[in-house]
C-alpha cells in the first residue's frame, strides 16, 4: 500500500480528499494535517509515509515552505501539490522544490484518481531498478504528466471507457477483446473499439499471440506493464 498524508487547512476538504484517496486501489491514508507545523510533525512521527497531498495555503506557512523544510531535513517523501494556487510562479517553485505533480482546486474525484494512478505507475516503473533505455526514460517522465482519460471521440461512452480501462489496468497479463467483453459485459466489437482507442492514445499496447494456425490473436496490456 502507498501511505499518504493529506494536508489541508480546511478539515472538511481534508476529509473529502482522504475519502477520495481511500477509493483508489493501492492507496491508504496514514494521517491528516491542517497546518504546516502539524504536517511536519506527522512527517516525523508517522511510521511510514510515501506521499504527501499538500495544500499551499496553510494558516502558519505555505505548502512550498513545508516542502523546503522537508528537503532541508533530508526528507525525500514524494509530494503532490493540491491547491487553489494557480499563479505560474507558485507552480514553477513547486516544481523546483521537487513536487512531482500539481493539481488545481476545485477538482473532481477523477482528477485526483488520475494523478494517484500516474504516481503509482511511476513507482512501479522505478521499483524495477536497473538501467533505463530511452523508451523507459520516456515512460517514466510520461507517468508524471499522465492525465485522466483521453478526449473520447463522438459515439464513445465515458462509462464504457472506464470499464475497459479498469479491466485492463488490473489484469495479470494481456487480454483479448473477447476476454475484456466477458469481464465488462459489452460486446466483443465494442471492447475492440475501446481497446484500439487506448492503444492509439498510448494507454495500452498491442501484443500478438500466435497459435497453431490462422491469424495471431490481438491481445492488449496496460502500457506500464508491457
Amino acid at each position: 500500500m502507498i501511505e499518504v498524508l493529506v494536508v489541508d487547512d480546511d478539515m472538511r476538504v481534508a476529509r473529502v480528499n482522504a475519502a477520495y484517496v481511500e477509493k483508489v486501489p493501492g492507496f491508504h491514508v496514514a494521517g491528516e494535517a491542517h497546518s504546516a507545523a502539524e504536517a511536519l510533525h506527522r512527517l516525523e512521527t508517522l511510521p511510514r509515509l510515501d506521499l504527501v497531498l499538500l495544500d499551499h495555503y496553510l494558516p502558519d506557512a505555505t505548502g512550498l515552505a513545508v516542502v523546503q523544510e522537508m528537503r532541508r531535513r533530508g526528507d525525500q517523501t514524494d509530494v503532490i501539490m493540491v491547491t487553489a494556487a494557480r499563479d505560474v510562479s507558485t507552480v514553477q517553485a513547486a516544481m523546483r522544490h521537487g513536487a512531482l505533480q500539481y493539481l488545481v482546486k476545485p477538482f473532481a474525484f477523477a482528477g485526483l484518481r488520475a494523478k494517484l494512478e500516474a504516481y503509482a505507475e511511476l513507482r512501479r516503473t522505478l521499483d524495477g531498478g536497473g538501467e533505463a533505455e530511452q523508451a523507459e526514460v520516456d515512460r517514466i517522465f510520461g507517468a508524471l504528466s499522465a492525465s485522466s482519460e483521453p478526449d473520447l471521440p463522438k459515439g464513445h461512452s465515458p462509462t464504457t471507457a472506464e470499464l475497459v480501462r479498469q479491466s485492463l489496468m488490473h489484469a495479470d497479463g494481456p487480454l483479448s477483446a473477447q476476454e475484456i467483453a466477458e469481464r465488462t459485459g459489452v460486446s466483443r466489437q465494442t471492447a475492440q473499439r475501446y481497446l484500439k482507442l487506448l492503444e492509439r492514445t498510448g494507454r495500452a499496447r498491442l501484443t500478438l499471440k500466435y497459435g497453431d494456425a490462422g491469424r495471431p490473436e490481438h491481445r492488449y496490456v496496460w502500457a506500464t506493464r508491457a
